[in-house]
């Protein structure tokens, strides 16, 4: 174990909602606000701020309640992983640059998504 934590970026928690114009509203009285530059209300999912928190809204998305973070560098955040040992549901593909993303679920079957935009 090293003294400095590993750094995985900032995250949020991604819910599975039934009704996303019904839980926007409710959030939305939470005092969150959309986040446009992240939202797709038309494929079902939208980005949420209330100060420094966030919260994303995924109707008929994704399967339950995910914790997502955002790392700066998610191939070299993988290849570390992996050489902890960690198995991986769905990889990013080390061969290419730019945006990727992995799935990884913690020893409870919890998801964890980390997406680099």
């Amino acid at each position: 174990m090293t003294d400095t934590p590993l750094y995985l970026g900032k995250h949020f928690i991604a819910l599975n909602v039934k009704n996303i114009e019904v839980s926007q509203l409710f959030y939305s009285k939470l005092g969150f606000l959309c986040d446009p530059r992240f939202s797709d209300i038309r494929r079902n999912w939208i980005i949420m701020k209330n100060v420094d928190i966030t919260i994303g809204l995924y109707q008929d998305v994704i399967p339950q309640n995910t914790i997502t973070f955002n790392p700066e560098n998610i191939r070299e955040l993988q290849k570390h992983l992996k050489n902890q040992g960690v198995k991986f549901i769905l990889e990013a593909d080390e061969t290419t640059t730019g945006p990727a993303h992995f799935l990884i679920v913690d020893p409870d079957g919890n998801p964890l998504f980390f997406d680099q935009n």
